[in-house]
């Protein structure tokens, strides 16, 4: 279930960025009061209302007005639900980290680059050389607008919103990751299988059809394996 299809029934059920339903109870200087069904109303402050500066909160909603909002902070202790009307990044700043990998998405391209938009405040720069190993004369020779494509975080600057994003070394880490994880099993099952070969032969030249013991395989194994280790 989806955190838009979650109806919490109490304010400890309420978590930061949680989608929901309200109606404008009342609206006062400061922001708007909303009615999100729960024990505790919850407040919209006028920064929160629009992207653009706002005046006035009757600009924007007026009492008995739908609407949607999302969940920024939660004090179940003393009842405070703070809302915006502001849909927020799925990727916040502070939830940034380098070598983090996203798909997102090609919203704008450039001669030098391309910019992706992984659900961060901000799109990504993904600078022209850091496509691809070789030369890259346009960014349009690898990624099209609205292409999805797989980059991890290089960089980032809280300060200047700035994000830079990479391709390289992507492909790699999911191939060590994999390289690290079955040398071990398959030298493993590699080894079994050739002393059960081996065991199997011996006993059919010398007309023995009796299955060998756990001591004889154990035994079997670890010569095999000792002779695999040498080689």
């Amino acid at each position: 279930m989806t955190e838009e299809q979650t109806q919490p029934v109490a304010i400890t059920d309420l978590q930061p960025k949680m989608r929901l339903q309200g109606r404008v109870k009342e609206t006062q200087l400061y922001g708007a009061v909303i009615d999100i069904g729960l024990e505790y109303d919850g407040v919209v402050h006028i920064s929160q209302l629009s992207p653009r500066r706002i005046n006035r909160v009757t600009d924007v909603v007026q009492p008995g007005d739908e609407v949607t909002v999302w969940v920024t902070k939660v004090n179940s202790e003393k009842g405070r639900i703070g809302l915006t009307m502001v849909e927020p990044p799925r990727v916040e700043w502070r939830e940034l980290a380098e070598g983090q990998i996203y798909t997102g998405t090609v919203t704008r391209l450039e001669r030098y680059g391309a910019f992706v938009d992984i659900g961060a405040e901000r799109d990504g720069l993904l600078h022209v050389r850091e496509m691809s190993t070789g030369y890259v004369r346009d960014p349009s020779e690898l990624v099209k607008l609205g292409e999805q494509v797989e980059v991890k975080v290089l960089r980032f600057d809280r300060e200047k919103r700035r994000i830079d994003l990479t391709t390289m070394g992507i492909g790699d880490e999911i191939e060590n990751e994999s390289e690290e994880e079955e040398p071990a099993r398959t030298a493993m099952e590699i080894a079994l299988q050739r002393a059960q070969a081996q065991q199997q032969e011996h006993r059919r030249r010398h007309g023995k059809r009796q299955s060998p013991n756990l001591s004889e395989r154990e035994d079997i194994l670890t010569r095999t394996l000792k002779q695999h280790s040498h080689r």
